[in-house]
């Protein structure tokens, strides 16, 4: 028997004009449980900051983590094998990986690019 995780990816993009883009590639994918997932947002702003977010079917959203220019943060005590890269930075990318695909990876996932203002030490 075969099981296949859905994937659908969704973008939100706070505080910005209708010109600036943000875009999710690929829009929806198909995996068999332990393959590997990714998911690249790319955007046309001066963001800073790209959130990750995963909605499971009749649930509440969940943040997953964020990248802060070139740097990749997860939430603590997060239970799915996942990691951020790439780039945060206008005209980059920064990418959201699933490193083993199961079921309670079928979700909905949300990129949003947001304005930096907090200092980090």
């Amino acid at each position: 028997m075969n099981v296949y995780v859905h994937i659908v990816f969704l973008f939100l993009s706070t505080g910005f004009s209708f010109s600036d883009n943000v875009h999710q590639n690929p829009p929806n994918m198909y995996k068999n449980p332990e393959e590997k997932a990714k998911i690249t947002c790319s955007h046309n702003i001066t963001p800073k900051v790209i959130l990750w977010y995963k909605q499971l079917k009749n649930r509440q959203i969940q943040f997953l983590g964020h990248m802060v220019d070139k740097r990749g943060f997860l939430l603590k005590g997060l239970d799915e094998d996942v990691t951020i890269d790439g780039d945060a930075n206008k005209d980059q990318n920064c990418t959201l990986t699933i490193n083993s695909v199961s079921v309670s990876s079928s979700a909905v996932y949300f990129c949003a690019a947001s304005y930096h203002s907090a200092t980090y030490h």
